[in-house]
């Protein structure tokens, strides 16, 4: 059950409120009883000085007839101080001494007696008055009722508790609206929030005029739907080339078939042709397919599995090997530098591999030279494809591995990638724990990721691809490489 923050605070206030009221009355309490007793023994010091004048000036039997009468005298009706006097001398006699249960001994001859027969209890003070003349030695002792105090306590008790529970219930009620007050700007955050909609994304949180707790919640929503609004742009964008993307092979087909239909008297081979067409575009829409399933997947935080600790120097090497007739046709050479060694998806890294470079087969011109570089970093290995080129706008090198990116706003050599290579690469990387980078200076252009690093291997010897290796590798799997190269070549560029 949802419970209103402004009742969770009324109810916290008044909680503080009790215990602080509780502490205060329990401390006024104390106090009062202290200051009570003290009251108490003061008064029964006074009587006892003055009975002890009597009785200590009676030292003969005429005169104790008049201490008794003065001693009566001085016994208010309601008993509650009272006075007596024991003596060996039936003579020097007076009352009855107070006796029952000591509740508590206070020293100097003082005691608080709880009297026999359920009387109220008794502050009882006893002295000794030594023998003069003819009276001896007498045990003089004076009580006074602790009754008044008792009441006196009693009412200030329940009073004490009366108001605690009237302050209480008066702070759970006033705590209650100024906690409403203090939410109004909370509530209308709340309502500023709500008028975000899909048709009004540019619209943000007002914190200007917000307190400064309630101001930084501000921030990060305001942050979060400036994240969402780029989202959603980009999945706009990106609904818009994959329709793009799949318009232009879906258009061929269309047009190829209906002119096979139409046409008369076409030969086996112009019709076998027309299906060689339409099986290059169905491929390229499967490729096309394969790749955003696989970033799909990348999107939702997987990671990768198969990790085995390899030179990267090696795996780069039969990418290589495997690119042979690509790039000798193109009169492009490539060279490989460093190693290091790093537990890593060797498909996966294969074919990020592969399109590294494949991107930069397609932005060399004849008789340049790709280099790869392999370098320890850290706790990452990053892999590096140079090649000479037209230099990029430093604005667009941040969006180089967003899928369907290219420098060019025509998509020039579209049919010959869908822009999704260089998106493969980050999805690899992200896969393996590590980042993308690129970089365009001095004429040459750097596209390069990392993955996390395992122990450091020894250095091998740099490989050279001018159509031969310096250090030969073992050749992939002829599927997996197939299936690297396919990737690399439909889907590489900017």
């Amino acid at each position: 059950m949802n419970r209103s923050i402004a009742r969770r605070l009324a109810m916290m206030f008044a909680l503080v409120a009790l215990f602080v009221f509780a502490l205060v009355g329990t401390a006024l309490f104390l106090v009062l009883r202290t200051q009570l007793e003290h009251h108490l023994r003061e008064s029964l010091d006074d009587r006892r000085e003055i009975a002890q004048l009597i009785v200590t000036h009676s030292v003969t039997p005429e005169k104790w007839k008049m201490a008794r009468e003065k001693l009566t005298d001085m016994t208010p009706r309601d008993r509650s101080t009272q006075y007596s006097v024991a003596s060996s001398d039936p003579r020097f006699q007076y009352g009855h001494p107070v006796t029952g249960t000591v509740l508590a001994d206070w020293g100097l001859g003082y005691q608080k007696m709880r009297p026999d027969g359920g009387a109220a209890d008794m502050l009882v003070n006893t002295m000794t008055i030594p023998a003069s003349g003819a009276r001896p030695e007498v045990q003089l002792q004076v009580a006074a009722s602790c009754a008044p105090n008792t009441r006196t306590l009693r009412a200030f008790g329940v009073a004490l508790a009366a108001l605690c529970a009237l302050g209480t219930l008066a702070v759970l009620l006033l705590s209650h609206s100024v906690a409403k007050l203090g939410l109004a700007p909370l509530a209308r955050l709340t309502r500023d929030a709500q008028a975000v909609s899909p048709n009004n994304r540019s619209q943000r949180l007002d914190a200007r005029s917000l307190p400064l707790e309630l101001n930084d919640l501000a921030n990060a929503f305001n942050g979060a739907l400036e994240r969402l609004d780029v989202a959603y742009g980009r999945l706009e964008s990106f609904n818009a080339d994959v329709a793009h993307e799949l318009r232009t092979p879906v258009t061929i087909l269309i047009g190829q078939t209906e002119v096979a239909l139409t046409a008369r008297n076409r030969s086996i081979e112009d019709l076998r042709h027309t299906l060689q067409s339409n099986l290059e575009e169905f491929e390229r829409m499967r490729g096309i397919i394969n790749d955003m399933l696989f970033l799909a997947r990348a999107d939702q935080g997987e990671r990768a599995t198969g990790l085995v600790e390899v030179s990267l120097a090696a795996e780069v090497g039969r990418t290589l090997d495997y690119l042979e007739i690509p790039f000798d046709e193109a009169q492009v050479r490539a060279v490989s530098h460093g190693d290091a060694r790093a537990p890593v998806n060797t498909s996966l890294f294969g074919r990020a591999c592969t399109n590294l470079l494949m991107n930069a087969l397609q932005h060399c011109s004849r008789d340049m030279t790709a280099t790869v570089t392999i370098a320890r970093y850290g706790e990452h290995v990053r892999i590096s494809v140079a090649n000479p080129g037209k230099p990029i706008d430093p604005a667009a090198l941040g969006h180089l591995f967003d899928r369907f990116y290219r420098v060019e706003a025509s998509r020039t050599n579209s049919r010959e990638n869908h822009g999704l290579g260089l998106a493969i690469v980050k999805a690899v990387a992200e896969m393996h724990g590590g980042t993308v980078f690129a970089s365009s200076a001095n004429g040459v252009n750097t596209f390069g990721f990392s993955v996390a690093a395992g122990p450091d291997a020894p250095r091998e010897p740099g490989r050279d691809k001018s159509g031969k290796r310096e250090t030969a590798a073992q050749p992939r799997a002829a599927a997996e490489l197939a299936a690297a190269a396919s990737a690399g070549a439909r889907a590489a560029g900017r």
